[in-house]
């Protein structure tokens, strides 16, 4: 039965971590983006986020953030959270779910503890600004 079911593999779907100004804040502020590089548009699209690791040698998670979105179009990004700072120091996990037609797609992005930060930057696709991507 497992030999039945396919899993699609996820391409030109990805992650962004941009540094931004906030007026709320009155400092830059690192947002998540989803990016949709892809010609097809992305429905249904569920998003669980959560940060985990040691920090100080205890154990630290965050609570699960979930965010919907009815559709995400092709060539196009939705911002999805902002990253607390003390967050950074922690790995940063996100779980992407959509559909393409009837197909299933899911994925599981990490930003890595301390990799997003200004040194790891490159110019990502759609936004054409400065980001840690991941894919």
């Amino acid at each position: 039965m497992k030999a039945d079911i396919t899993i699609p593999k996820v391409e030109n779907v990805f992650l962004a971590a941009v540094q931004e100004w906030s007026d709320e804040f009155m400092d830059k502020v690192w947002y998540v983006f989803l990016i949709n590089d892809s010609d097809h548009d992305l429905e249904s699209v569920m998003v669980v986020s959560k940060a985990f690791g040691t920090l100080d040698g205890e154990m630290k998670k965050t609570s699960l953030l979930r965010h919907a979105y009815v559709n995400v179009p092709a060539i196009s990004a939705v911002k999805i959270e902002m990253i607390e700072q003390s967050v950074l120091a922690l790995n940063n996990e996100f779980m992407v779910t959509y559909f393409i037609g009837n197909t299933l797609y899911d994925k599981k992005f990490i930003f890595r503890k301390n990799t997003i930060n200004e040194r790891a930057t490159e110019e990502v696709p759609i936004l054409w600004q400065r980001g840690v991507v991941v894919k």
